[in-house]
Parts: C-alpha cells; structure tokens; sequence
C-alpha cells in the first residue's frame, strides 16, 4: 500500500511543552538544588557567547571548550515533562549558527553581568527563547535512539505526535493519526512502535494523564479534568490513573 501525502505546511513541535510546563530561571554561580538542568553560555576572555551547553545530568563541572560566562538553572516539570527527560545528557549548540541565536546570547550575557531595572524578567524570557532554539536543534538533529526526539524529528510521525499534544480530548484513532502523518494504518503503527518506542495509545494516554496530573494539582475537579484530558467518564479516568501512578486522583487534589 502506498504512503499517503502529508498534509503541507509546517507543524509547532514545541510549544505544546511550554503550554504544559511551567518554566523558571535562576542565574547563579552554584546549581540550584532540584534543577532539570543546567543552561550554560560559554565564550571567551572578552565574554563573548561562542557556545550554548545545556547539561541535563553532567556535573556542573565537566569540562567545557571556553570560559563559562553565565550559568542559568532550569526547571521545567522534572520528570513529568517527557521532553526534558528524553534530552541527552549535554549538548552543546554554537550560537553562531544563528544569527537570532547569537544576538540572543549576547544580549543574555550583558543582562546577567550587569545589574539593571528588571533584570530578572528579562533574563528569564531570553533563557527561554535560548532553551527553545536548542532544543529546535536537539529535534532537528535527530537521534537514532527510540523515543519522543526520534519522534518529533521524524518527517511523518511528529505530526501525529503534535496532534495528540495539541488535542488530547480527541477521540483520536490509529486511522486519524496515521491519516495525519500521511501514512497507512499498518505503516503508521509498524514505524510508530520502531520510532517512539511505544504504542500511539499507550503515548496518548500517557499524555492524557501527565496532562490531568498537573491540572489536579492544582486544584481542578476529577470530573473536569476527565473530560478535558479525553476520558470518556470519571471512572474510566479514575481506572488509568490509578494504574499509572499506584493511587486513586483525589491524593493528587490533596497532596
């Protein structure tokens, strides 16, 4: 059977993440303790940016090609945000392989060496672009590895991938998704499975319930959050979640 033509245009691989996750930043000499991760900009003696270094699990003190300028600690959901958890463990993106990339570090480096009227708000919205652009990099790239990078990076998977993101109160079906990707529904589930790693429904509902999670923490009612997360009763929600997590949503409202 033959592939079916991708939809055209281009698809947002990330922003679902930023919508899902709550992003903070703090600019210090030292780790903050309980950080996802470590975004470095490195550079030389007169601290021009040369190098981004995102470090997820490295020690804060492997060696770098440069002089480390300016250390900005990241959380962005710990271990419920997938993306963060499926990054590599460092990597390391040359600025001047952008020119917004470049203008970006540099206006970073300035802020964060020199004290100025809101300082804070601004090294934190230009961290965020900087942390985006890399891990635009990161997908772009590609990884051979299964999992959601290979996923993202993938030329007809990632729009499947998206659409769950985007929608996960659709009634989605393997033949919606693969009809989204532009492929059949046997190529669809063969590549997703050999790509990601996993089923689309176990991602989906995977998804569905790091997404009920967060909402139930902070404060939303079950039932609400069933619904909007693409269950199709209180109960069914209550089932999976239970499953998951190894204890019933209302612990979650609670604790």
């Amino acid at each position: 059977m033959t592939e079916r033509p991708v939809p055209a245009g281009k698809v947002d691989r990330l922003s679902a993440f930023f919508r899902a996750f709550d992003l903070s930043v703090s600019v210090s000499d030292r780790p903050t303790p309980g950080a996802d991760a470590r975004l470095m900009v490195v550079g030389d003696a007169r601290q021009l940016a040369r190098q981004l270094v995102l470090d997820t699990d490295s020690p804060l003190s492997a060696p770098v090609d440069g002089q480390v300028l300016v250390v900005a600690s990241i959380s962005f959901g710990g271990s419920s945000n997938p993306l963060i958890v499926a990054l590599p463990e460092r990597v390391v993106v040359d600025v001047d392989e952008s020119t917004v990339l470049h203008g970006i570090a540099s206006g970073f480096v300035e802020e964060a060496l020199n004290a100025r009227c809101g300082q804070s708000a601004v090294i934190g919205r230009l961290c965020e672009v900087m942390l985006l652009l890399v891990l635009r990099q990161v997908i772009d790239a590609g990884t051979r590895a299964p999992g959601l990078l290979a996923g993202l990076s993938h030329p007809a998977l990632h729009r499947a991938l998206v659409a769950m993101h985007d929608a996960p109160d659709r009634p989605w079906r393997v033949e919606d998704l693969a009809c989204v990707s532009g492929l059949s529904r046997s190529q669809f589930m063969a590549s997703f499975r050999q790509t990601v790693g996993t089923t689309p429904s176990a991602y989906l509902t995977a998804w569905r319930l790091m997404l009920a999670r967060r909402a139930l923490a902070n404060g939303a009612k079950i039932k609400a959050v069933a619904q909007r997360v693409g269950f199709g009763s209180a109960s069914a929600f209550s089932r999976a979640y239970v499953r998951a997590f190894g204890h019933p949503p209302i612990v979650a409202r609670h604790g």
